[in-house]
């Protein structure tokens, strides 16, 4: 059996998941997403990212004709009919068919799409070696423009990051906001150790909420004893610092050991991020809702 796709209400053959070409999501990028984890048959802090999921919606005004317990029930559905225990689950909520202009309010209904699919951003090595991960010079959006509150369909500020990172065969891209000050890579959140004290980047610098950036917090706390604070840094901080890592719904939780050419501590990843992916790993397969029943 080939993989099936929710689309709308019905389980439609991967090969035959279309969407019209006057949808909205894919004429101007106006929809919302979320990608999402199952773990052993468990799917990871699914209630959190429905509910930004619902909030990104609510903050462009496109209303999800389904509840949130409907599309829990829909996204257990679509693991199921693809027997899938780990996956990655891509929820796509687009404005749906419209005319080829702007006005959203002429668009008929939205159009739900799940995917559940396997994913692998990064090599195993990787875990265990490191990032090697470059500055560039696309800015973040800020939340005058659009905000990064929003898990918007318009990712394009991220891909072209993400060309110059390629350009410099880095494997990921930090994001400088317009005052200078680092707020997160292409899909992932950013972390530093300084002296055994855990630090990121706050939400109003323009970062989008990470589910796996608040458990690891909560992680670092609870099982490190961890001072983790939310402040402002600079390249000069990330440089200097004597752990980095990343965290993201695919990414999970990554080491960086250099930045912009600067071997960052040992070179290696360090204890405080090899305990924090041993911690997150052990979450992942022991809570979540249950797939399979």
């Amino acid at each position: 059996m080939g993989l099936k796709i929710y689309m709308n209400g019905k389980m439609t053959d991967k090969e035959h998941a279309k969407i019209s070409v006057f949808d909205h999501g894919l004429l101007y990028g106006d929809g919302v997403f979320e990608g999402i984890r199952a773990y052993s048959g468990r799917v990871f802090r699914l209630r959190d990212h429905l509910e930004r999921l619902y909030d990104s919606a609510r903050a462009i005004r496109l209303t999800i004709p389904m509840t949130i317990e409907e599309l829990e029930k829909a996204v257990i559905a679509t693991l199921r009919i693809n027997k899938l225990k780990d996956a990655y689950i891509r929820l796509v909520i687009t404005r749906g068919n419209g005319d080829l202009g702007l006005d959203p309010d002429k668009c008929s209904e939205p159009s739900i799409i799940i995917i559940t699919d396997k994913i692998k951003l990064y090599p195993e090595a990787y875990y265990k070696k490191g990032l090697e991960i470059v500055t560039v010079s696309t800015r973040k959006n800020s939340h005058d423009t659009l905000s990064p509150s929003i898990k918007s369909l318009n990712y394009l500020n991220n891909i072209l990051a993400k060309i110059e990172a390629k350009l410099c065969n880095a494997q990921e891209a930090i994001m400088l906001n317009k005052d200078g000050y680092v707020t997160e890579c292409t899909g992932d959140n950013i972390f530093i150790i300084k002296n055994g004290e855990l630090l990121t980047p706050p939400s109003y610098v323009g970062i989008l909420n990470g589910i796996t950036r608040k458990t690891v917090m909560k992680l670092a706390v609870k099982k490190l004893a961890m001072t983790v604070k939310e402040e402002l840094f600079t390249q000069f901080h990330m440089y200097t610092a004597n752990e980095c890592f990343l965290t993201g719904t695919g990414a999970e939780v990554i080491p960086v050991i250099r930045i912009d050419d600067r071997i960052i501590g040992d070179g290696k990843p360090g204890k405080y991020t090899i305990k924090l992916i041993t911690e997150f790993r052990k979450l992942t397969t022991s809570e979540g809702v249950e797939v399979f029943r």
